[in-house]
């Protein structure tokens, strides 16, 4: 069997904001661009990477058959940061921190070396999803 990361899923409730972030600020490209039914998806990667992709894709659709209690809790764990996350990776973790912190993006984290032998930054994206980037050395 051999499998890849093709695809991974991040909610949003602003895609232009999301675009902005992860285009303007990250450094990704737009892969697809879709407005079906009022609702908005965009499929972003970063060059060189044309295999994996993160779709950004709307709270309610992905969740449509949930009770309102539900989506309140899930837009309240949006909001803290705890509902979705990924982890990126650079070779210069303080020059890309500082590129992030530019682009007014909220701070969760300032570059740390942890006790488990990694150094990294945190960030919030527009819809409060967790970006943790990590150095590569």
């Amino acid at each position: 069997m051999n499998l890849t990361i093709h695809q991974t899923f991040l909610p949003h409730h602003d895609h232009e904001a999301s675009l902005a972030f992860y285009r303007d600020t990250l450094g990704f490209e737009v892969r697809n661009d879709v407005d079906y039914g009022g609702q908005h998806w965009l499929t972003i990667g970063l060059p060189g990477q044309p295999d994996t992709s993160l779709v950004l894709q709307p709270t309610g659709a992905a969740y449509a058959d949930l009770s309102e209690e539900e989506r309140r809790t899930i837009t309240e764990m949006m909001a803290k940061g705890t509902f979705a996350a990924v982890n990126l990776a650079t070779d210069d973790l303080d020059a890309t921190f500082e590129r992030v912190q530019a682009g007014d993006a909220e701070v969760v984290q300032e570059p740390a070396d942890q006790p488990w032998g990694i150094r990294d930054c945190s960030f919030r994206d527009p819809a409060g999803n967790l970006v943790r980037i990590q150095e590569v050395r």
